[in-house]
């Protein structure tokens, strides 16, 4: 573990990019676990007499049509989409790099069937099957997950499927077998853990567009189902009032998807060089 941490600060203190992502992170992750305990107004609560006001001391980010804190809302908003989120990536992550996996060390039939999988999800416009499968299951929290989790499956599954098969054939690998390894614990031990540093930058990247994926469902309805605080519905409900002045409404709540998306995407190469043994010191 002592390790573990030292490695930790020699990559946040080589990049001060990958720094400052980890604090944007940790912020994310802190408003998400404590943030509905902390807001100072209830997110749910509406007050008639309290609406579309600017923002203010006592409103940071202004308030909604319907009197209700915006900067309270957009708090409580992250702990759902970082869930979102995190659970979808998380379920194409382990499917899809164990899919990819079987197919670049085993070939043939498997790496066939694989393929085609990949292949017939890659040929839709991928926000546009998340779509219809939300529409076709329902507008759920799980069903945006598991649209998103489908739609996420092939970048895994291409990734560690390249990788497996250009180390399947190394040194390392044909030593681990002439001492006695099956080809699944070869697989499993040897060869698989070194596929990880590419997979976790695409699982970073991938984290930023399953948020705006999340988001996007939303914002045309088929998402998340107000009066939830969500970040997708807080722009949607705010975009028709950015006309008659009441710019807030949508730009506070586009501002944290921006920031979340932004953190993801310089994540990429610190979760890289964090997980790759060969950039250990």
């Amino acid at each position: 573990m002592s390790e573990f941490l030292k490695h930790l600060r020699y990559v946040l203190t080589e990049n001060p990019v990958t720094l400052i992502a980890g604090t944007m992170f940790v912020l994310l992750i802190v408003a998400a676990i404590i943030g509905p305990a902390i807001v100072p107004y209830d997110p749910m609560a509406s007050s008639a007499s309290q609406s579309l006001k600017a923002p203010s001391w006592e409103h940071w980010f202004g308030t909604d049509q319907l009197g209700r804190d915006v900067f309270s809302r957009i708090v409580v908003a992250t702990r759902l989409d970082l869930s979102i989120a995190v659970s979808a990536v998380a379920i194409s992550f382990v499917f899809g790099s164990i899919l990819g996996s079987l197919a670049g060390f085993f070939g043939g039939w498997v790496d066939r069937i694989v393929g085609r999988i990949t292949d017939t999800i890659m040929a839709f416009p991928l926000f546009v099957l998340a779509m219809g499968i939300v529409a076709a299951l329902g507008n759920s929290v799980e069903n945006i997950v598991y649209a998103t989790a489908i739609i996420n499956l092939p970048f895994y599954a291409r990734v560690s499927r390249t990788e497996v098969n250009i180390r399947r054939s190394s040194d390392f690998v044909l030593a681990a077998r002439l001492a006695g390894n099956s080809s699944l614990r070869l697989l499993a031990t040897h060869i698989y853990p070194n596929t990880l540093p590419p997979l976790m930058v695409q699982v970073s990247l991938n984290m930023g567009w399953a948020i705006l994926n999340a988001a996007g469902l939303s914002f045309i309805g088929l998402g998340v189902r107000p009066p939830t605080a969500e970040w997708g519905i807080m722009v949607a409900e705010g975009a028709g009032y950015i006309v008659s002045g009441e710019w807030w409404l949508a730009i506070f709540p586009g501002l944290a998807l921006m920031l979340a998306v932004f953190t993801f995407n310089l994540l990429g190469d610190g979760l890289r060089d964090l997980i790759d043994p060969r950039r250990r010191t």
